[in-house]
């Protein structure tokens, strides 16, 4: 029971833009929404046994699957993001890279792409903050089908 009721708090902590990604129950939404607008303590407890209530007539492993792939935790999430970054280093060391990443995405703006490409090396050879570098992996994120308002999940 106390699982469910921790299940329920890491909901509450969500933004309203995750929250809408996740398939809940109306009442349940409605009472994470509302426990996100308490600001009192012992208000707040109460709402969170509340939700832990609701939740024992839910089945808590979808919800739990999708806050771990929000919080990066799932192994899938952490895969994509590991070929997410090979993909970045492959394409500063060969602008040929170009050509995979069309096959695979032909949405890509190869022109854009090209472009950070070229502002990432020059970023490297001045010693300044990695920009670019970072907005390459954005956009590939992006086209892979990742949330593009999410902060970065890399560790370089």
């Amino acid at each position: 029971m106390s699982a469910l009721q921790d299940l329920g708090e890491q909901l509450v902590a969500l933004s309203v833009e995750r929250l809408k990604k996740i398939e809940l129950p109306e009442s349940l939404r409605d009472a994470v929404r509302e426990a996100q607008r308490i600001p009192g303590h012992e208000a707040r407890r109460r709402q969170l046994q509340y939700i832990g209530k609701l939740m024992r007539s839910v089945d808590p492993a979808p919800i739990r699957a999708v806050l771990d792939e929000i919080n990066g935790v799932s192994a899938a999430a952490t895969a994509r993001l590991h070929r997410l970054e090979r993909s970045r280093s492959r394409l500063l060391a060969d602008e040929a890279v170009l050509g995979d990443i069309a096959r695979e995405f032909p949405a890509a703006d190869l022109q854009r792409l090209r472009q950070l490409r070229r502002n990432a090396l020059k970023e490297q050879d001045l010693g300044k903050p990695p920009r670019a570098y970072r907005e390459i992996f954005r956009v590939l994120r992006e086209l892979d089908g990742g949330p593009a308002g999410d902060a970065d999940k890399e560790d370089t």
